[in-house]
């Protein structure tokens, strides 16, 4: 029997399926199946739509404990993913995504390094990041490592964020009390959304480290993602609003709770 870190992994699906949606989602739950040390469930927040509905019902999960809660509001990665952290009862979350890969070593290296380190309440991974066909386009989360950066090598501090956007929250494992303590995503922040969770958590003295391994695969900039929608599709952005949510977030992350925010275009 597999040893367990006691983590309940959060995967939202929020809209239509995408081309390779089976190929994609075979590989993220193959790489549940190959963790050296176990979790205690899956919690699956998928959208009504029903064809996501009947490719769940059917799909073999085989040994993966799960559960799937449908989400009936508005379809959003947030509201989601909120939603799954307050179904969980487990001491720790972990934000999963159906085009990702965990590493088979990951939930071992937080068990142990939770050990050692006591205090900290966030492990972040080194992410790989792969574009849609698999190619390497670089790593996130590794810059605390660099030489000056960091006041204490390899952790993020609010200080750290204040000049610098680049770190993820897919495949950080941290602790559900984080959550009820200091709350969740916010809705109303659009594209800069990780960013102020990330600032806010930092802001309350979340102790937040990046264990130095290669522990999640990235599907960065896929067609139909939401980044590659703010970058290309229907809901793309201009510079303007980019600078915006990014000022949005650092104002914003003092507050618990999800505002009202709406964007204006700047008159000529």
């Amino acid at each position: 029997m597999k040893d367990i870190l006691d983590v309940t992994v959060i995967l939202p699906i929020k809209s239509s399926l995408p081309r390779d949606f089976d190929e994609y989602f075979e590989r993220a739950m193959q790489s549940l199946k190959n963790q050296k040390t176990g979790y205690k469930e899956l919690i699956i927040v998928a959208s009504q739509e029903e064809q996501l509905k009947n490719y769940l019902s059917q799909y073999n999960f085989e040994e993966i404990p799960h559960r799937i809660l449908t989400w009936s509001g508005d379809a959003n990665y947030a509201s989601q993913i909120n939603y799954g952290i307050e179904n969980a009862s487990s001491e720790w979350v972990t934000l999963f995504e159906f085009d990702d890969e965990y590493s088979a070593i990951w939930f071992d290296n937080v068990k142990k390094y939770s050990k050692i380190y006591s205090n900290v309440q966030a492990f972040m991974p080194i992410v790989v990041d792969v574009d849609e066909k698999g190619v390497f386009a670089g790593f996130t989360n590794e810059a605390v490592f660099a030489a000056n950066f960091a006041m204490e090598m390899g952790f993020l501090t609010n200080d750290i964020l204040q000049d610098y956007q680049n770190f993820q929250s897919a495949g950080m494992v941290f602790k559900k009390s984080v959550y009820d303590d200091f709350g969740g995503f916010k809705s109303s922040i659009k594209l800069t959304f990780v960013y102020e969770f990330l600032l806010r958590l930092t802001y309350n003295s979340v102790v937040m480290m990046t264990i130095p391994k290669f522990g999640y695969k990235h599907t960065n900039m896929r067609e139909g993602s939401i980044f590659w929608n703010y970058k290309n599709g229907n809901d793309r952005m201009v510079d303007d609003e980019v600078k915006f949510w990014v000022q949005t977030a650092k104002k914003e992350y003092f507050f618990k709770e999800d505002r009202t925010i709406n964007y204006v275009s700047p008159t000529n």
